[in-house]
């Protein structure tokens, strides 16, 4: 089993700047790319950022000049940078990792319990 921890959500006012981060551990042999996503409330699951095991990176372009997604391969750790907050980036942030288990294995996505982002005055 693979393991997703998210941490760094929280309450700020628009304008503000907040990091999210996750880590990936447990029964993984490699991993060929992290992401985020998030789901508001009456609204379903978008894309937000990923970052592949090659160090590419795509951004919806509701987040770009403003979201900057990064990651360390070796700590199995992606980081979301996320500057500009507006209202309507409020939403749980879900981490997402695409996981190989074996070398002969298939890869599998697995998602962390989310974390809650609210942008209010």
């Amino acid at each position: 089993q693979v393991q997703l921890v998210e941490s760094g959500g929280g309450l700020v006012q628009p304008g503000g700047s907040l990091r999210l981060s996750c880590v990936a551990s447990g029964s993984i042999f490699s991993i060929s790319a992290m992401g985020w996503y998030r789901q508001a409330p009456g609204k379903e699951r978008e894309l937000v950022a990923v970052f592949t095991s090659g160090s590419r990176t795509t951004h919806a372009d509701s987040v770009k000049d403003r979201f900057t997604i990064s990651g360390d391969n070796a700590k199995n750790t992606v980081y979301l940078q996320m500057n500009s907050l507006k209202p309507e980036d409020t939403a749980v942030y879900y981490c997402n990792a695409r996981v190989r288990a074996s070398r002969d294995g298939r890869y599998t996505d697995y998602w962390g319990q989310g974390t809650q982002v609210t942008v209010s005055s």
